[in-house]
């Protein structure tokens, strides 16, 4: 299958790395607007580059596209009127309307649309789905949190970091959120969000707390789910899965004598080592293939975008949108 990279930034290249090294795939090409770093990247795996995207179109069976957000719609369009696959990142597209767009467009095409919400393809996360199967959620808890970067300074913390946690919540929580609350600052020279938290309520009752944050001097990616019977920690960075059981034993002497007590048994769950976007990748080809709709396609980012868009709205404006969204709110 013949596989091309639109946009070899910070991203595309490891969707160009990864690729390279998949079976039965060809990396047929590249395409960047910035052509001293598009003719690097061609020269270091061997393949053509493209300064025009639209010429690498008939090379192809699909893409990965990797460009900046408000170019998602153009270059999604383009590459699916040409009846080709289309692996994009997250977020679908910079606004509902656009995102809309290009759902119907692959729907026309009869193309695949899988969007790159990584974390769904964190062998952490994969454990964590099982784990929570055999518990009743109540509560979820998700931190993102990174130092301030140069990438992605297109959009705000909630379009960059927070829809990773939003895609994941509603997966876990499995029910549509009827409530939703949010509050954001930025820093003196930003013009988007830069730290948002916001809590959901879900129709089953779970309740839902995410943070995001482009201005935490570390690094954080975690969720917690609080279960009716156990707390289950899962640290996406160090690929670790923690279930916290509540129990009591006494540890005594042959005179009665208690030497400790054990009040808590923490177990730890394995999980396997493979690269999130290596399984992302490999999806995204299967599908193309077989003809299977994605795990994430367009419908599910739709979804999530939406969420993002209201949270980011609330978080800019808070008494305007709380009163939209819950009157009551403002009785409390």
């Amino acid at each position: 299958m013949r596989v091309g990279v639109i946009g070899v930034g910070n991203m595309g290249q490891h969707h160009t790395r990864v690729l390279s090294l998949l079976k039965d795939v060809t990396l047929a090409g590249i395409s960047d607007i910035d052509v001293e770093r598009g003719i690097d990247t061609a020269s270091k795996y061997r393949v053509r580059f493209f300064e025009h995207y639209q010429d690498l179109l008939e090379h192809v069976d699909a893409v990965c596209i990797a460009v900046p957000t408000r170019l998602h719609h153009a270059v999604g369009m383009a590459c699916l009127q040409a009846g080709v696959h289309v692996l994009i990142e997250k977020p679908i597209a910079a606004n509902i309307a656009e995102a809309e767009s290009l759902v119907n467009a692959a729907a026309e095409a009869r193309a695949i649309l899988q969007v790159g919400h990584i974390e769904r393809f964190n062998p952490a996360f994969q454990e964590l789905s099982k784990v929570l199967k055999t518990d009743r959620i109540l509560a979820l808890e998700a931190h993102r949190m990174s130092p301030y970067s140069h990438r992605a300074n297109d959009v705000s913390v909630v379009l960059d970091l927070m829809i990773h946690d939003i895609d994941l919540l509603l997966e876990l929580a499995g029910a549509p959120v009827e409530k939703l609350t949010a509050t954001g600052s930025r820093t003196t020279n930003s013009h988007h969000l830069d730290y948002v938290t916001a809590t959901l309520g879900f129709a089953n009752g779970v309740v839902a707390t995410l943070t995001a944050s482009k201005v935490t001097h570390r690094k954080i990616r975690q969720i917690a789910a609080h279960c009716q019977h156990s707390l289950t920690e899962a640290d996406f960075l160090n690929n670790a899965i923690l279930i916290h059981r509540q129990t009591t034993a006494n540890c005594s002497t042959d005179y009665g004598q208690v030497l400790y007590r054990q009040d808590g048994l923490i177990e730890k769950v394995h999980t396997s080592n493979i690269e999130p976007l290596h399984a992302e990748l490999e999806h995204f080809v299967t599908c193309v293939r077989g003809g299977d709709q994605p795990s994430v396609g367009g419908q599910q980012a739709l979804k999530a975008l939406r969420l993002a868009s209201l949270i980011e709205q609330i978080a800019s404006d808070d008494h305007q949108a709380w009163y939209q969204l819950s009157p009551e709110l403002l009785y409390v």
